[in-house]
């Protein structure tokens, strides 16, 4: 796995790159801000990007910005987003680029559970989804409608687990119920959003991404 970094708080940065790198990840480089992003992108076509949303100048959203950029111009990019507020704003333009990499969206703070950033890492890299909890209950209190709507609120708890990436068996963990039970809610799930019932990953992620997306 081949990663950049976009952070202009250097301490912040060193501190990822280190725990990357003690974990096997390659860390291919480094930048301050959203034009450096596009150039290492651009140079050494990662796997993943690691990006602050607010970077250089005004400290806003070119980090976000500089990420959808280079997802469209390579479209297998992972990206994974790194803010200390919850945006639902900018999930919202992540979740809606076009693009067939993965793509996370996770406060700062997350990154102290290492094991969990490590996992998120992983999933994004490999094509998946890794939302933070706080963004996704934000993203779903503001959508009533549509395949909202559809879904029981049982099945609304799988999907808000499945979006923070959650296996079957980790929601089944979460919900403290059998991994039958989730299983069916899934495959009901799937068959709500017009996805044939599988275990297929690339399922998944259309299911959350539909789900999130949907007004």
């Amino acid at each position: 796995m081949r990663v950049v970094i976009a952070e202009d708080l250097a301490l912040l940065r060193e501190g990822l790159v280190a725990l990357l790198r003690e974990a096997g990840v390659d860390v291919v480089a480094q930048a301050e801000d959203g034009d450096g992003l596009l150039r290492i992108v651009a140079g050494h076509k990662p796997d993943l990007a690691i990006v602050d949303v607010r970077l250089p100048p005004s400290f806003t959203d070119e980090g976000l910005r500089a990420a959808l950029e280079a997802r469209r111009r390579q479209p297998q990019l992972g990206v994974l987003i790194l803010s200390q507020y919850v945006e639902s704003v900018y999930t919202s333009e992540l979740l809606a680029s076009p693009g067939e990499g993965g793509i996370g969206y996770l406060l700062k703070e997350r990154v102290g559970d290492v094991r969990g950033f490590l996992d998120a890492v992983e999933r994004v890299a490999g094509g998946g989804t890794a939302l933070d909890r706080a963004v996704v209950t934000e993203l779903v209190h503001a959508r009533e409608g549509g395949v909202l709507a559809d879904l029981t609120p049982r099945e609304r708890e799988v999907m808000e687990l499945m979006a923070e990436g959650k296996t079957n068996a980790g929601i089944a963990r979460a919900m403290v119920v059998q991994p039958g039970a989730v299983e069916k809610h899934v495959s009901s799930i799937f068959n709500k959003l017009d996805l044939p019932a599988s275990d297929d990953d690339h399922r998944r992620v259309l299911a959350v991404l539909a789900f999130l997306r949907s007004a």
